[in-house]
């Protein structure tokens, strides 16, 4: 294991048991790293963040929580939490929430959240700049297996956000409208991400609200 320590590759999945999985997420070089476990293999993200993925991470959770005051809708945001089911899986979405009466029951602590004694968020979002394919592809199918209700992933290159609602015990569909979030047009907060490219957050967010408050 002391050599898939040291020389472990990073951004893109490689074999791996468990254990050494956990062995490899806890080596203090890693410490700032995005960790992911999925179907016997791990995941290691250290590719330095630009500026498009770090205002697209920023702007997305500012519209949300917009969205959220303007239709008095509880949630509850968690930003690169890592969720684990011991033995079997890990990740840690950029962003995530808990909805509704579901707000109840986001974790608190220091620690990774336990799968085995918690319920996972109702909402798991990925901002990819270079990691497109792998988003929309394997972390896919472990957020399925996650069990969120929804997925996204926002393409900070196109602008675009890419969304999936979960369909039990059979993968996913794409969407186009948020099932978690009712009444709220992925389009819209696609149109706000374009206009973030020209204006401020707090334009954009006076924008967004204006729309959402039309709804």
């Amino acid at each position: 294991m002391s050599e898939l320590q040291t020389k472990l590759p990073t951004d893109t999945w490689i074999e791996a048991t468990w254990d050494e999985y956990i062995q490899a997420v806890t080596n203090p070089q890693l410490e700032k790293a995005k960790c992911y476990y999925h179907n016997g293999r791990l995941r290691i993200e250290m590719s330095p963040v630009g500026p498009n993925h770090a205002s697209d991470n920023g702007i997305i959770v500012v519209l949300l929580n917009l969205f959220g005051i303007a239709k008095v809708l509880p949630m509850k945001l968690q930003i690169n939490c890592s969720y684990r089911k011991t033995g079997i899986r890990e990740c840690q979405p950029d962003a995530s929430y808990y909805i509704g009466e579901r707000v109840n029951l986001a974790p608190q602590g220091s620690s990774v959240v336990s799968l085995d004694s918690h319920s996972p968020p109702d909402l798991a979002i990925e901002v990819a700049d270079t990691s497109v394919a792998d988003d929309i592809g394997e972390k896919r199918m472990l957020y399925e297996d996650m069990q969120v209700k929804e997925y996204w992933v926002v393409d900070v290159q196109k602008a675009r956000i890419i969304a999936f609602s979960m369909i039990a015990n059979s993968g996913s569909q794409r969407i186009t409208e948020s099932q978690v979030l009712p009444e709220l047009p992925l389009p819209l907060l696609e149109e706000a991400l374009q206009r973030s490219r020209n204006l401020d957050q707090t334009q954009v967010g006076s924008w967004f609200l204006e729309q959402v408050q039309g709804i």
